[in-house]
């Protein structure tokens, strides 16, 4: 970053990648937004540029201070398709709580756009040596401390309940998305029987764990290596991607951390992390519940139970990204997915028949227990 930038300077060209817009007329208002805050936050108007991808409707640019003095991003987010008011809120939670996450520097809610504080442009991703698990094992640890800050502030009645009705409604992306719209397999007869009994054992279980602030995608992806000046390795990661947090399952947010989205870790790297985990947050009175405070495997069963919730809606999630919004590259990942739901279905007796299901619709078995209508 140069350390003698300008003012800005309405003669200056746009720059190369500067953000696209298709509508004119949000273009105009944001440059309007932006031409007041820049002279409240003393920013650079031409140095606006694409900051992040995101799987929803937002976009988020940065843009520099003057003189070299850092930078901000801005989310913008059409108040028509997202509502900024849960990131707000949740982002003052985690803040009392001591997490490391953006500051809301400020907010047009009428039209969508928001000034927040930069937490870095490197994701705790970027660094991590995906061929030697045990040298990502302090990254691993910061976040499982930032975890169990968020848990221990937790109240009932603050954030939305993950209920029966969420719950379920997440599933039904797999069957809704993923088999039907994707796969092109009839969800009907044998079939919905066999989604029906598994998304009950599902949902049962999950609900029975302790209650908790869940942040509901808490993965490499959404922690930040701290860059601000005089940063040391023990600087709190920053915690990104927030604004869909609930108040549900203990089990939901390690089983998020553990198994990604966009990296696959060995069992033993995996068990290391999460016994870590446990470890500490029974010292913090979160394992209260049963024979947890005394049996990591019972632990372990809940939040591959809770996991298999998670990898089915994000199947789901990835072929709705693809086929209804266009973003193909996420449907990539759902390989990943299959093999996460059919490692933990091998597992547990109940979930034979989810697990003849899988193989049967990715190929993996020739043998068919299921007579397969195409849509």
């Amino acid at each position: 970053m140069s350390s003698n930038l300008s003012p800005p300077d309405s003669s200056v060209p746009a720059r190369v990648d500067a953000p696209v817009w298709t509508d004119p007329a949000r273009e105009a208002t944001f440059q309007a937004w932006l031409g007041h805050q820049s002279a409240i936050h003393r920013l650079v108007a031409a140095s606006v540029r694409p900051a992040s991808a995101d799987a929803s409707f937002r976009r988020y640019f940065r843009v520099d201070r003057e003189n070299g003095t850092g930078s901000c991003i801005i989310m913008d987010a059409p108040p028509a398709l997202e509502n900024c008011a849960p990131f707000v809120n949740v982002a003052r939670l985690m803040q009392a709580s001591g997490l490391n996450v953006p500051e809301v520097l400020a907010w047009d809610e009428p039209q969508g756009f928001m000034l927040l504080s930069d937490l870095g442009s490197k994701t705790m991703m970027e660094v991590i040596d995906r061929d030697h698990p045990e040298a990502s094992t302090p990254l691993y640890g910061q976040a499982v401390d930032a975890l169990i800050a968020w848990q221990l502030a937790s109240r009932p009645g603050v954030l939305p309940p993950y209920d029966d009705a969420l719950l379920r409604r997440e599933l039904a992306l797999f069957p809704d998305w993923y088999l039907a719209k994707h796969r092109g397999v009839a969800v009907e007869g044998p079939i919905r029987a066999t989604l029906d009994k598994t998304f009950d054992l599902i949902v049962s279980r999950n609900l029975a764990a302790p209650q908790v602030y869940v942040h509901r995608d808490y993965m490499p992806r959404n922690l930040m290596i701290p860059t601000v000046p005089g940063a040391t390795p023990s600087t709190q990661l920053g915690v990104l991607d927030f604004q869909d947090a609930v108040y549900g399952p203990v089990t939901y947010d390690i089983a998020s951390l553990m198994r990604d989205a966009f990296l696959s870790w060995d069992e033993d790297f995996v068990l290391d992390v999460t016994v870590r985990y446990w470890e500490k947050a029974r010292k913090a009175g979160l394992m209260d519940y049963e024979d947890w405070h005394s049996d990591f495997g019972a632990f372990y069963r809940a939040v591959e139970w809770m996991g298999l919730q998670r990898h089915l809606k994000v199947a789901g999630i990835f072929a709705r990204l693809t086929l209804r919004d266009g973003k193909p590259r996420y449907l990539a990942d759902a390989p990943r997915f299959i093999g996460y739901i059919r490692a933990t279905a091998s597992r547990y007796r109940e979930l034979g028949p989810l697990l003849r299901l899988i193989d049967e619709v990715e190929g993996i078995e020739t043998v068919s227990g299921y007579a397969f209508g195409r849509v």
